[in-house]
């Protein structure tokens, strides 16, 4: 390619391409007691951050759980549930500490974990869902 200015043009659509498919994916749902046993139900393993306002750890772990939904985007499915807001699904999974992580396969929860436990071991949780290693007790 002789054109200079053709191939900065290319270069620069290939880096917006690369950029536009790295940041494209599903939203992160917010699940409410009307939509919850809907997206549980889905089919493919949903990962729940159930979180407050109110709630610091909560709000640290916003980016963390973003960049998780970035990596297994069509994979799995991930939904917010504020517990003040949606206190009967919290209730009904026993949700004591926040934040709470779980992870459902078939409408069952089938592991979680409580509290900023940081990127690596949220990252094991869904990988432990996705090799059908997980076991919820």
């Amino acid at each position: 390619m002789s054109d200079p200015e053709l191939a900065n043009i290319l270069n620069e659509k290939a880096k917006r391409m690369t950029l536009e498919a790295a940041t494209k994916h599903e939203p992160i749902v917010t699940l409410t007691t009307a939509d919850f046993d809907k997206y549980v139900n889905d089919g493919r393993p949903v990962f729940v951050d159930f979180w407050a306002v109110w709630c610091p750890p909560c709000r640290a772990m916003e980016p963390v759980v973003e960049r998780l939904a970035a990596k297994y985007g069509g994979k799995v499915l991930f939904g917010k549930l504020n517990t003040d807001e949606q206190s009967e699904i919290a209730t009904r999974y026993e949700i004591q500490s926040i934040p709470t992580f779980m992870v459902f396969k078939n409408g069952q929860p089938v592991d979680a974990t409580i509290g900023a436990v940081g990127e690596v071991a949220l990252d094991r949780l869904i990988q432990k869902s996705l090799n059908g290693s997980s076991a919820y007790r």
